[in-house]
């Protein structure tokens, strides 16, 4: 996980750059809707890879959705350590159990 926190990091200092420096600054002042978006297209272009079965390019693919997913957080003010918490707190539960157990719409 070193690798994700280094990222998240980085992200976090670039946020502070100038935009014509920097791409994530340039993404993160257009707003968290747009890096949103972007992280969906990120995960779309990873499905479709998975689809095709192109296993160098889901990894690329992934690499870019772990990246966008990132500056998304950043941009809301989610830290990587409240999501990484909330992995940790899910831990040992089933899937099924953990669904059941979310609030109802």
């Amino acid at each position: 996980m070193n690798t994700l926190n280094d990222l998240a990091q980085t992200i976090a200092e670039r946020a502070k750059a100038d935009p014509d420096s920097s791409w994530t600054a340039k993404l993160l002042a257009k707003g968290p809707e747009k890096c949103a978006e972007k992280f969906g297209e990120e995960a779309i272009e990873a499905i479709i890879e998975a689809i095709k079965n192109d296993r160098a390019g889901l990894i690329s693919e992934s690499a870019d959705v772990l990246f966008h997913l990132l500056v998304m957080l950043q941009s809301r003010g989610v830290a990587l350590d409240e999501v990484l918490a909330e992995l940790a707190r899910r831990q040992g539960t089933s899937g099924i159990a953990e669904k059941a157990a979310r609030p109802k719409p």
